[in-house]
């Protein structure tokens, strides 16, 4: 292999300490109780199958988590996980921008079918304020312009749709505008 030949980061997972990992402010992924519970059961029965995918934050000395929330939760939550794994969870690491990571985040949520709408209009307010564009957004996202436009209209926020054009469909004709106020000014005044 080239120096220069990609290398994908499931080839380097690396054994980290819990106490060195910490959950990112931006996933969208819920879990019902019943399924932690069988991911608990999973994890005591099976193992850790899957890594964590963190990136690493050097001044913090800290792995950020970017998939993989509800597996460190398992550790976190279940002492007999914690002591058979000696607190070490099976980490691939990335490396990449804030919001290449956000997207990261989405992407790996969204490839299983879940995620918290209320924070997916979060994270597309927190992309656009990074000034990531629309179709920076949809591409690296996986949504339409349609799921966009609704995840914007959940936050309420004017500026998620500053760089939208909107035709004037919604202005009337001048003509309309004389026949509207003829229709009012023939309507009885107590109406």
């Amino acid at each position: 292999m080239g120096n220069n030949e990609y290398k994908s980061p499931v080839y380097g997972i690396v054994p980290i300490h819990i106490d060195k990992i910490i959950p990112n402010h931006y996933n969208p992924n819920a879990v019902a109780p019943p399924e932690m519970e069988l991911l608990y059961d999973s994890i005591r029965e099976d193992g850790y199958t899957m890594p964590i995918v963190c990136y690493y934050v050097q001044a913090q000395d800290k792995y950020v988590i970017v998939d993989g929330f509800h597996r460190y939760r398992v550790m976190k939550e279940h002492p007999d996980i914690y002591e058979r794994e000696k607190g070490m969870l099976p980490v691939s690491v990335i490396d990449k921008p804030l919001s290449e990571r956000m997207a990261s985040t989405i992407r790996h949520n969204r490839a299983r079918g879940s995620h918290d709408v209320d924070l997916m209009s979060q994270i597309v307010k927190e992309l656009h304020d990074l000034g990531r564009s629309d179709k920076w957004i949809m591409q690296h996202l996986g949504m339409d312009s349609d799921e966009l436009l609704r995840l914007k209209q959940i936050t309420g926020l004017a500026a998620l749709f500053r760089d939208c054009k909107f035709g004037r469909a919604w202005i009337p004709a001048e003509d309309e505008m004389d026949k509207w106020d003829e229709e009012l000014s023939s309507l009885p005044k107590d109406a």
